[in-house]
């Protein structure tokens, strides 16, 4: 039997508490300005002993924000704090990063479950969208929460308006919009795009390296392996999500058209198979490790038991990586990251190196 192991989903997590009736908050990091250890969009869940789950950047900062969400939970009010990273000394506990962070800790989720349930929803499915979080304070704190799919913008939005709205889900860029007029107000507006998904079929060494790199440029990883001790997460970066079964049958069901495979199984045959269950697919990216001359055998039998023309064979970024001299594990791996780059940013076209002649 397959199994399969996620990495948290936080709109999930908000809906599980809210479905369970734990009491809870909700920590939203607002803006962020300077150096800061998280970015303005970054939630964590903290229930009313302050236990957390996800982060907002860790140490003093979210210390403070597990003693508020502490005593939201006690009020049941909203509360909005900007703390500030400017400590003088490092023997000190103000943090000295020198930036400053406004965060939102809001006992009131509940009101909000659809909106959580879409937006989870839309990340399971790789949709995208928009998460609007209003906080218009008085002499309290009042908050709201919206979900906007990408086609389904209104054209007469509220405040910050549809074109502004729009103009952060083009640029992929999180934004607080403020306006005094009556009651202040802020929209968090917060683009939901789906990463690139990489797909690794192969948990060894080298699959292992890929994950802590390629997540650090963008990718959301899944790896596949049919030993379960190459899925144990602990072997992988934070987030990445692992797949224990048949993997062919695994990156055929979940290849599409934003996915980048990479192949670096334990023995050809497998390659063979895993390749040939993508080889066709609409996968952007398709890369197999391996020597030229296993290259050019593997395109041989390709090609000429017709599982694919030289044309689709051709697709396939093998020997796989950018040409940097890479030797050791982690420098393959870079390769690999780089290549994987090059294709979503510059969408090059590379011709493998199998055509030629066999000795």
């Amino acid at each position: 039997m397959d199994r399969i192991q996620n990495p948290i989903n936080i709109y999930e997590k908000i809906v599980e508490f809210i479905d369970t009736g734990h009491s809870f908050a909700v920590a939203l990091v607002l803006r962020a300005e300077g150096s800061t250890p998280r970015g303005a969009g970054v939630r964590a869940v903290i229930d009313q002993e302050g236990k957390i789950w996800g982060t907002i950047g860790g140490g003093v900062v979210e210390a403070e924000a597990q003693r508020l969400a502490i005593e939201a939970c006690r009020s049941k009010r909203p509360i909005v704090v900007d703390q500030q990273l400017q400590g003088a000394k490092s023997t000190d506990d103000t943090p000295i990063c020198g930036g400053m962070m406004r965060i939102l800790v809001d006992p009131t989720a509940e009101k909000d479950r659809v909106c959580y349930a879409q937006a989870a929803e839309a990340i399971r499915l790789r949709q995208r969208g928009v998460m609007l979080t209003t906080a218009r304070t008085t002499t309290n704190t009042e908050v709201t929460c919206h979900w906007l799919p990408q086609d389904a913008i209104p054209s007469d939005a509220p405040f910050p308006g549809a074109q502004n709205i729009r103009s952060c889900l083009d640029r992929e860029s999180v934004q607080l919009f403020t306006e005094s007029a009556h009651v202040f107000t802020e929209v968090l507006v917060e683009p939901v795009i789906p990463k690139p998904l990489l797909l690794i079929a192969g948990g060894g060494h080298v699959g292992q390296a890929l994950t802590y790199q390629a997540s650090l440029v963008g990718f959301d990883v899944t790896v596949i392996d049919e030993r379960p001790e190459f899925t144990d997460p602990a072997l992988f970066s934070d987030g990445t999500r692992t797949c224990c079964g048949d993997m062919a049958r695994q990156i055929a069901a979940l290849v599409g058209d934003d996915t980048y495979v990479v192949i670096v199984t334990r023995g050809h045959k497998l390659d063979a198979e895993v390749l040939e269950a993508c080889l066709h697919s609409r996968a952007v990216y398709i890369g197999m490790i391996g020597s030229k001359r296993k290259v050019a055998l593997m395109r041989r039998h390709f090609i000429e038991s017709g599982l694919a023309t030289e044309e689709e064979f051709d697709r396939v970024f093998t020997p796989i990586g950018l040409d940097i001299g890479a030797v050791t594990v982690p420098e393959i791996a870079a390769s690999i990251t780089a290549e994987l780059i090059a294709v979503r940013r510059k969408g090059i076209v590379h011709k493998v190196s199998g055509k030629e002649e066999l000795s």
